[in-house]
């Protein structure tokens, strides 16, 4: 019963407006840091932002050891549990430390490669050695993150995201008017700091609450007598696990980076910041669905997912709600993109609008698929999430994207998201029918069937041009989306 209820709409609701609120506010935050980033170090400081983070993220993602999913199965798994839940947690705070020490390490030691490989020489080999402290911190605080959310600390992460992030603006974003590009450096280590602290004390404190109860001494007696083969087991599943994820997120982040490479190499380094800014735009406006739906859906589906019926229950309801939410903000984000851009950037970066355009249609296909990519790392189907989402995908977006933008430049990077996106959702559709006997529900298929068609003539106005007559138009389909999701999220609550 408490599981139903915890799965049911108004539930998964409250969830996302718990986070989503959050993740919008924080949507300002990185809009207004983007303000800022491009008044201050324009496209050319973009792009250099962009190449420090791409190529700090693969760092993070070998050194993590994809631990952090893997963590929110097993806190998850133990939550009824009260002395296995003590002990996941003191097991996986052991391995963060380990994994912290690891990335400081690896970025420090091989800062005059990453200078290399990154911008051609060795001009930055100093910021690399500094950028090891961003690496430890970001570690870390991802590390706590998904403590936080394996107990469902839904207020908890909410409070440290938000507070995380705006003193990461509040102290980043004068480095930047002071020292140009000098600034960003420091200004990624100021935000991986109090990001860390944040969530830091609020998973102490949820440590100290109702979230890990039970006796401390009768919890220390057990692990004792059961310390060596309980830990050997759960490191064993946490490290198994955790290494197919981590070839998975290290595919995707090392294909980024090479995307990254190729546009400045084939391109320029303005073209890098320009992708970056759109990519930045629409990630932020749209994203914050994805990481609220994240953060509540897969903890939820790791509890349930050997229950094939409540499974498909999860899913195709993850599905209707998440198409409802992301539909009418990526309307609005394709109506406002010129909007956005003069008041977030700058005049230079207007000739991304098409590009944005394109990312936003390509993000709702991605949005249709996005709940069945969970399955394969609950139900553990190691086999098929390593060879489908680590080597297919990886390999498919890299080679849409080098081919669409030799065709059609900074707008076929657009394109390239729309069709990798089809091509990913065919797929997976096709195997979880086959391997799990998955099927969209009947509501499903209705909502996604209305999001394609309001979205693709919303696409279809904006190509054809910027009068007021388009723009009524884009006005027209946007109330059209907003209120048919509204209708149809009224009627499930009831």
């Amino acid at each position: 019963m408490e599981r139903q209820e915890e799965n049911s709409y108004r539930n998964i609701l409250k969830r996302i407006s718990a986070f989503g609120g959050v993740q919008m506010f924080n949507v300002v935050i990185g809009l207004v840091r983007g303000k800022f980033v491009a008044l201050f170090l324009g496209a050319d400081g973009m792009g250099i932002s962009t190449l420090y983070n791409s190529s700090t993220a693969t760092i993070q993602q070998i050194c993590s050891l994809g631990l952090n999913l893997a963590v929110v199965k097993e806190v998850a798994a133990s939550k009824d549990d009260p002395r296995r839940l003590r002990h996941t947690l003191r097991v996986g705070l052991r391995l963060l430390l380990l994994t912290c020490l690891l990335g400081a390490l690896v970025c420090g030691a091989m800062a005059p490669l990453w200078s290399r490989w990154t911008f051609g020489d060795g001009r930055e080999t100093v910021s690399y050695l500094w950028l090891s402290l961003f690496v430890a911190l970001s570690i870390a605080g991802a590390g706590y993150l998904a403590l936080l959310q394996g107990l469902g600390e839904v207020k908890r992460l909410s409070k440290a995201s938000l507070v995380g992030g705006l003193a990461g603006l509040l102290f980043g974003v004068p480095l930047y008017y002071l020292f140009g590009t000098a600034g960003i450096v420091p200004a990624m280590i100021i935000l991986a700091l109090s990001t860390f602290l944040f969530y830091y004390f609020n998973f102490k404190a949820a440590e100290r609450g109702e979230a890990v109860k039970g006796d401390a001494e009768e919890a220390e007696e057990a692990e004792t007598a059961t310390a060596a083969p309980d830990t050997r087991g759960l490191v064993g599943r946490l490290v198994s696990l955790g290494f197919i994820l981590l070839i998975g997120a290290l595919a995707g982040t090392l294909t980024n980076y090479l995307i990254n490479m190729f546009i400045r190499y084939a391109g320029s380094v303005e073209d890098v910041g320009l992708f970056q800014a759109a990519n930045s735009i629409t990630n932020q406006y749209v994203g914050m669905v994805f990481s609220a739906l994240a953060l509540d859906y897969f903890p939820r589906l790791s509890a349930i997912c050997h229950d094939s019926e409540k499974m498909h229950e999860v899913v195709n309801r993850q599905t209707e709600i998440v198409i409802l939410v992301a539909a009418p903000l990526i309307i609005a984000l394709i109506l406002t993109a010129p909007l956005l851009i003069r008041l977030l950037l700058t005049q230079q970066f207007m000739v991304v609008i098409p590009l944005i355009n394109w990312l936003g249609f390509g993000t709702l296909i991605q949005a249709i698929a996005f709940p069945l990519g969970y399955i394969y790392v609950a139900r553990e189907d190691r086999k098929v999430f390593l060879w489908l989402e680590c080597v297919w995908g990886n390999v498919c977006w890299l080679l849409c994207s080098v081919v669409f933008y030799y065709w059609q430049g900074l707008d076929g990077l657009g394109m390239s998201l729309v069709a990798r996106g089809v091509i990913d959702l065919i797929i997976n559709y096709m195997l979880c029918k086959r391997r799990y006997g998955f099927r969209y529900s009947g509501r499903a298929w209705k909502a996604v069937g209305v999001a394609l068609v309001l979205t693709g003539g919303a696409f279809g106005v904006a190509t054809c041009g910027g009068g007021r007559l388009m723009i009524a138009a884009e006005a027209a389909i946007l109330a059209a989306s907003a209120g048919y999701s509204f209708f149809v999220l009224r009627r499930r609550l009831r």
